[in-house]
Formats: C-alpha cells, sequence, structure tokens
C-alpha cells in the first residue's frame, strides 16, 4: 500500500515507523524541515520529501495522487483539512486528518462531505476516551474496543484472591457470570492462546472480551471494581452474582484544563462521575467553569501540595494530571499516590521517561501522539485488504506478541455456516467474539460463522490478512 504522511512530527515519525513495518507498504513522509527528516530516514526505511504539505508541487512529488492512503498530521488543524482536500483532488484513495479543535467537532460531517475527508482523528478526545475506559475499569491495564463500541477488551492481572486463579478455563462458565470469553494469556514472556484446559496463574494478565455490561459484570464478580452501574445486572444472563468488593470510582481530581480536560470531564460526567478540574490560568478556569457546569472548577496550580490537600485530594477515588508540561503531571500524580488515592493516571510527551515511570508506582501513562498513531494505524490496517473479508480492526496486544483483530465475512469466506466445531482451525487462533446484525455471540461449537458478521480472532505468530487464512480443513 502506497502511504503519504503530511508532517514529520511525534505522530507522523511514529505512523511511518509503524506502518512502514507492514511488508507491501511503502511509506513517505513530507516536512519542510530538512535535518527533522534526514534523521527520519536514517531511522527508518522511509522516503522523504522536503516541502510545504499543502504546496500542490510537494504533494505531486510525494506521489499523493497515486496514494492508497494520505495523512495529515501537522500541529495546524487547517493545515491539515487543506492538505487532505487537494491530496483527496489529486487521486487519494483514502485521506485522514489530525484536528484538535474543539470547535469543529459539530461541523465535521458538513466538512467531511464537501472535503471529501475519510477520517478525522482527535488526539486530545482520544486521550480523555482512553483515561475514561481506565476510570470506568480501575483494574484494568488496557482497554480496547471492537464492533462500533459493542464488544470490549480488558487486560487485567490475576491477584492471589482472584476466583480464576488455578481455574481452567472451561470450568468458568460454571463458577462466574457467562458471556464473556478470554482470548490471550500473558505469562511472564510467554503469550497462550488459550484453550479449555489452560488454568490461570497467579501473576497472569489476562484478555477479557465481550459485550460491554457482562464484561463489568465478570469484573466485579472476580472481585475488581468497575463504575457502571448496569454491571450488576445483565437481562440476558440473569445468573447468580456475588457482591463486588472495593468501592466504585464516584471521584476524580483533574489537573491540567486544556482540551483533554475538557473531553474528560464531558465523558466522566455522562457516567455520574463526580469531577474537580485545578486550572492554573484564570481565565480558562472561567471558561470551563461555563463550559462544564457539572463540575467544579478551582483555579490554582496542581503542582502545590497544599492546594490539593486543601481540596481534599486524599478523599479522591481517583487522579488524573493532564497539564501541557510532563514534569508537573509527573510530580502531581507522584502527590496522589503518596496521599493514597488509588488510581492515578499521567499525560507524558516524552517517551524517554517510560522507563524511569515504571518503578514509580503511577497506575498508567498516556501518551498523546502514541495513541493518536495507534488509531490512525489500526484503520490504515484494516484498508490493506479491502477487496476480500476486510479487516475492521486490529490491535496488537502483548507488546506485539499477539493480536485481537476484527474481519467481516463476505461471500467470499470459505467456511460459512460450517459449525465451528467442524472446522480444524490453524494453530493459535481463537474465534474470540461473532456479532450477528445486533447480536453479540461468545460462540460455542454449534455457532455458525454468515455472510456480513463481524469476526474477532485471537492469534500468535501469524499475519492474517483474510478470514480465510484461519481454516485449514473441514473434520469429519
Amino acid at each position: 500500500m502506497n502511504i503519504v504522511i503530511a508532517g514529520d512530527g511525534k505522530v507522523g515519525f511514529t505512523l511511518a515507523e509503524r506502518l512502514s513495518a507492514y511488508t507491501g507498504n511503502h511509506v513517505t513522509i513530507i516536512d519542510t524541515n530538512a535535518d527533522t527528516l534526514t534523521n527520519t530516514a536514517e531511522a527508518i526505511d522511509v522516503r522523504i520529501v522536503q516541502g510545504s504539505v499543502a504546496n500542490l508541487a510537494t504533494l505531486k512529488d510525494a506521489g499523493a495522487a497515486k496514494a492508497d492512503l494520505f495523512i495529515a498530521t501537522t500541529n495546524s488543524d487547517e493545515r491539515n483539512l487543506l492538505t487532505c482536500m487537494i491530496a483527496k483532488r489529486l487521486g487519494a484513495a483514502h485521506t485522514v486528518a489530525r484536528t484538535r479543535d474543539p470547535g469543529y467537532e459539530d461541523g465535521l460531517a458538513i466538512i467531511q462531505s464537501n472535503l471529501g475527508i475519510d477520517r478525522f482523528i482527535n488526539p486530545e478526545r482520544a486521550v480523555a476516551e482512553e483515561i475514561g475506559r481506565l476510570i470506568e475499569y480501575p483494574a484494568a491495564l488496557n482497554i480496547e474496543v471492537f464492533a462500533r463500541g459493542r464488544v470490549e477488551m480488558l487486560e487485567i492481572e490475576m491477584r492471589d484472591y482472584s476466583p480464576l486463579v488455578g481455574a481452567a478455563l472451561k470450568d468458568i462458565p460454571r463458577r462466574l457470570p457467562g458471556g464473556i470469553l478470554i482470548g490471550a494469556v500473558r505469562r511472564g514472556d510467554e503469550v497462550l492462546i488459550p484453550s479449555g484446559d489452560t488454568r490461570i496463574q497467579m501473576g497472569d494478565r489476562v484478555f477479557i472480551v465481550g459485550l460491554p455490561q457482562r464484561v463489568s459484570r465478570f469484573i466485579d464478580a472476580i472481585g475488581l471494581r468497575t463504575h457502571r452501574k448496569e454491571s450488576l445486572r445483565d437481562s440476558a444472563d440473569p445468573g447468580p452474582l456475588r457482591a463486588a468488593s472495593g468501592n466504585r470510582i464516584r471521584s476524580v481530581m483533574v489537573v491540567g484544563g486544556g482540551r483533554a480536560a475538557y473531553y474528560l470531564a464531558k465523558y466522566l460526567n455522562d457516567i455520574d462521575i463526580r469531577v474537580k478540574i485545578i486550572e492554573k490560568d484564570g481565565s480558562r478556569a472561567e471558561e470551563l467553569a461555563r463550559l462544564l457546569p457539572g463540575c467544579l472548577v478551582v483555579q490554582g496550580d496542581g503542582t502545590d501540595t497544599r492546594l490539593l490537600t486543601s481540596e481534599s485530594l486524599g478523599d479522591m477515588d481517583a487522579f488524573v494530571s493532564v497539564t501541557g508540561i510532563d514534569e508537573e503531571n509527573l510530580m502531581a500524580a507522584l502527590m496522589a499516590k503518596r496521599a493514597g488515592v488509588s488510581k492515578v493516571v499521567a499525560k507524558i510527551n516524552c517517551l524517554s521517561y517510560l522507563d524511569i515511570i515504571k518503578d514509580m508506582g503511577i497506575d498508567n501513562i498516556v501518551c498523546p501522539h502514541l495513541i493518536t498513531a495507534y488509531v490512525i494505524s489500526r484503520y490504515a490496517k484494516g484498508l490493506t485488504n479491502a477487496q476480500s473479508d476486510m479487516i475492521n480492526t486490529l490491535h496488537p496486544i502483548v507488546d506485539g506478541k499477539a493480536e485481537a483483530i476484527e474481519f467481516t465475512a463476505n461471500n467470499m469466506t470459505k467456511f460459512l455456516d460450517v459449525p465451528l466445531r467442524k472446522l480444524q482451525l490453524a494453530p493459535n487462533v481463537l474465534v474470540g467474539v461473532i456479532v450477528h446484525k445486533n447480536e453479540v455471540i461468545i460462540p460455542g461449537g454449534s455457532d455458525v460463522i454468515r455472510a456480513g458478521d463481524a469476526v474477532i480472532l485471537f492469534t500468535k505468530g501469524l499475519e492474517l490478512t483474510d478470514l480465510n487464512e484461519i481454516y485449514v480443513r473441514t473434520r469429519d
């Protein structure tokens, strides 16, 4: 696939690095800075073009007219929109624009239809949604969504108090609420695509997939907290459920009042979590108070221990630091941990800090440009096989050692309407979920895949581009 990236900043470089690693991808990156481009060319195997990303001659030189995917990731929303519009008019098949201004939110549909832009990505919104999901599931190390939000996948670590420890996967539905599947297990440096006989051990990191309300219900049942009200009752699965341990997150302190804080506060308000925002700039604090009437906004320095203490930091269920300065985010997060806050999340832009931060005790670190690059690269991966069983989403898991992939079955799929028990699948492949119309199915041996179904697979050591590649033969 021919890919052109406009902008060689953090997002552009990370995207180029990821996308150029896939066999068959040819990546070109455009930027005005010759030194930056030279450093990129020395680090990864991409073609570089120096010039303005909005210049017609530059775009033609970069091959925008023949691009299968054109991505604009500069720091200017307007430049990204203009560049994508020009690339589309030149002949680019698909275009993606990074936009950050919330003012564009209401008009995106109009902009999309008139300018021919296929996908928008807002880094601050993506960061806020990531943090919001982590707060909904405080025990989660990572959360991904499939099937347009109808299916969730959580990564959690097994503790000694978990009823899963020592259990074989085939026995779990008899002991705990059903409707979920464990699709992968990380055990030290080993990755398992499990079978029914796989037993969970203390320290394992397991990937749980299913309907959001059933995942919530299951997480509660194994003694981990969720926030969702519906987690205690799922009318489609009314089996017994023991009480959840611990208190759910009901209050969050957010340090920093930028766009990510704005989106996060809206997200948390929608799930009835109380939000207190600490913002240093007085005019911005006043603006947030107007925009977010359901939140308490306090003007002050989020790294001031006395201020945080006076604002009841120690009584908060969760703490999030999302200022524009990494050092301030780290200091505020460490103060929150010292004050006894159980769930602490910090936003970090400098990747060189990550190895140091791992030993600091901060629960979760989010990196805007990594999240942005990840979302766009998933979209790019989904375009690589549009002529057959299309990849809708692809989630590398366990540091890229395994993948969760969502395909759409079509009339080219060779094993439609065949019960799964009659199929011999390739090694290290697990069919995790089938989404048939509006029904989400954790499949058993009698279930079948139909044309139009979304199929979520867990794989290890395979580069799948076609749903037929999981099928070896039909059993007698």
